[in-house]
């Protein structure tokens, strides 16, 4: 008997526009390719619509009666479980000013107005994608345990991962990444960190009386996105450990415990007061105990025990 394939999974767009006419073309278009279709008529519908139901893309009319596309774009952006989904801005060919703003405030591409179909139907596809293959890397972030965050360019926040939520709320109680902001204190430190971008590898600390937080600038992930790592520094804690969970020496566990930091070895050895070659024949010995091949499996496995 031939098993029949499961049905596959229709991407999901939500058109907010106010005018009948434009909402009915899109509407066709989009079903027409397979895709299903939700309707919000101004910005306030569309958060309303929002709180229950998270889509694929959205199409955004730049102007509304009402809270305007960008404004409504502002606020999705702010809300951390919506800030991922692409927003494609609509705009009139003659609203030039339009497309600096929608890009400003977080979209990702514009169509003009009148809107060809083969031309739309292009663009959602490809934002549909890029927006998976982003969501894919989060969860390749959370499944490896790192502790990860994005800020814009202007240090806003946009996303973190779970354990990167967990070791700021265990230094800053009551913080929630649903809040679309962050703390103040951790917010001053993103915000000096910013101002060194320039600096590879650049680091700010916030030291607390539990914990010491240290966040490293990583890159520059898309456009207007920093990846920032954050480390929960309690190296005498931490090391114990490593040390006593996987049966390494002192001076392996501090090897191990710096990897897990993102530390190079030209770095490692400096903290240790030992050589780049010594560092190297450390993490041998750890591959070998741990039963291991690469710097990076160290590191998760090595950020999993530290963080139970």
């Amino acid at each position: 008997m031939k098993i029949a394939a499961p049905p596959t999974r229709q991407d999901t767009v939500l058109v907010i526009d106010d005018t009948p006419d434009s909402l009915r073309f899109l509407t066709a278009a989009l079903e027409n390719a397979n895709m299903t279709v939700l309707i919000a008529t101004s910005g306030q519908a569309a958060l309303d619509l929002l709180s229950h139901i998270v889509p694929d893309l959205i199409l955004m009319d730049a102007v509304m009666p009402g809270i305007d596309g960008f404004e409504t774009t502002v606020r999705i952006k702010n809300n951390a479980s919506l800030a991922h989904i692409p927003v494609i801005f609509m705009t009139g060919l003659t609203e030039s000013e339009h497309v600096v703003e929608a890009f400003e405030v977080g979209g990702v591409d514009y169509v003009r107005k009148p809107i060809s179909v083969d031309e739309l139907l292009a663009r959602v596809r490809v934002h549909i994608t890029n927006g998976r293959v982003v969501q894919a890397s989060l969860a390749g972030l959370d499944a490896t345990g790192r502790l990860m965050m994005a800020t814009n360019m202007e240090g806003r926040f946009l996303w973190c991962t779970p354990l990167a939520e967990q070791a700021i709320q265990r230094i800053l109680p009551g913080w929630t990444k649903d809040l679309a902001s962050l703390p103040t204190p951790l917010q001053g430190t993103v915000d000096r960190l910013l101002s060194m971008r320039d600096l590879p590898g650049a680091a700010m600390k916030l030291e607390q009386p539990q914990v010491t937080l240290e966040l490293v600038l990583i890159a520059q992930y898309r456009e207007n996105e920093v990846l920032i790592r954050l480390n929960e520094v309690n190296p005498d804690a931490d090391a114990a450990k490593l040390r006593l969970t996987l049966d390494l020496t002192q001076r392996e566990a501090e090897v191990l415990l710096w990897v897990s930091y993102g530390k190079p070895n030209r770095v490692i050895s400096d903290i240790l007061s030992i050589s780049p070659r010594t560092v190297n024949k450390h993490l041998e010995r750890i591959f070998e105990k741990m039963g291991i091949e690469t710097r990076s499996a160290a590191a998760a496995i090595a950020i999993r025990l530290i963080c139970q």
